[in-house]
């Protein structure tokens, strides 16, 4: 039996007479992990910030984890969602594993005279091992790299154990080889927990892990395709969410883009 993780039925965000988020219905449900893909302005980040219950909408029903948002205490839920983010901005010298922790308190920096108790920093370093990053337990933030900030982040949001890990554009300001390492992990991830509900948002088709099952493409505040993956991110569908014409190819589990006038050209 289907386990329901989050759905949004008939949503409807509206911003200065306009609607931005334009009658979206979707539902995410347990061990998928779905990509949120279009362009800027398309509603891609609103409709995460829903599903993950930092925003309600104008319009329409949200249900998380079976209980409808806006009807209960969010914060009985927020332990069991991993966020990441890379605007993760810090105003004091926090190492690795103390980032990590403060998945724990919900807060940017370590409050004031909140001390982590032992089976916490077990927990943090188990975290930060499970995603490859131990041995950044006593490295300053501010001289890591994009790449291993993001997997610390991404410890970060598992330390409680989520039923859903949310991920806003993870891979912005990665080399490419920091890109690849985030993606290994995502992947890696989903063989350790199946259950594991995830959801990415990003602008660009080539940064999906191999484990993607699920995608949704946006335009204009509207889906305009969801579904299985394989399905939804073909060369017609994103065309019409890019609303320009591009071949995407699909190999050993990763998807590519280029533009359809490129390929014609050098043919």
């Amino acid at each position: 039996m289907t386990s329901e993780c989050v759905r949004l039925t008939d949503v409807v965000v509206r911003r200065n007479g306009r609607n931005i988020v334009d009658h979206v219905s979707l539902q995410l449900n347990a061990g998928e992990r779905w990509a949120l893909i279009g362009p800027n302005g398309s509603g891609k980040s609103t409709v995460l910030k829903m599903a993950s219950s930092w925003m309600h909408p104008t319009e329409g029903q949200i249900h998380i984890f079976g209980r409808e948002l806006g009807k209960f205490d969010i914060t009985e839920i927020r332990k069991d969602i991993g966020f990441v983010t890379p605007a993760h901005d810090l105003q004091w010298p926090l190492d690795g594993l103390d980032v990590v922790l403060t998945g724990i308190t919900g807060t940017l920096e370590t409050p004031m005279r909140w001390e982590p108790s032992s089976h916490e920093v077990a927990r943090a370093r188990a975290a930060m091992r499970e995603v490859g990053v131990e041995n950044l337990a006593d490295t300053e933030w501010y001289v890591m790299s994009q790449g291993e900030r993001g997997r610390t982040l991404i410890a970060r949001a598992l330390i409680l154990q989520p039923k859903l890990l949310v991920l806003d554009e993870p891979m912005t300001g990665l080399d490419l080889t920091a890109r690849e390492q985030l993606l290994d992990t995502l992947d890696d991830l989903a063989g350790v927990d199946p259950s594991l509900t995830s959801v990415l948002v990003t602008h660009h088709i080539d940064e999906l892990p191999a484990s993607t099952t699920h995608a949704a493409l946006m335009s204009h505040g509207r889906v305009v395709a969801a579904g299985a993956a394989v399905d939804v991110l073909t060369s017609d569908t994103v065309s019409a969410a890019f609303e320009h014409p591009i071949t995407v190819d699909y190999r050993d589990g990763r998807w590519s883009a280029r533009s359809a006038r490129s390929r014609a050209t050098l043919a």
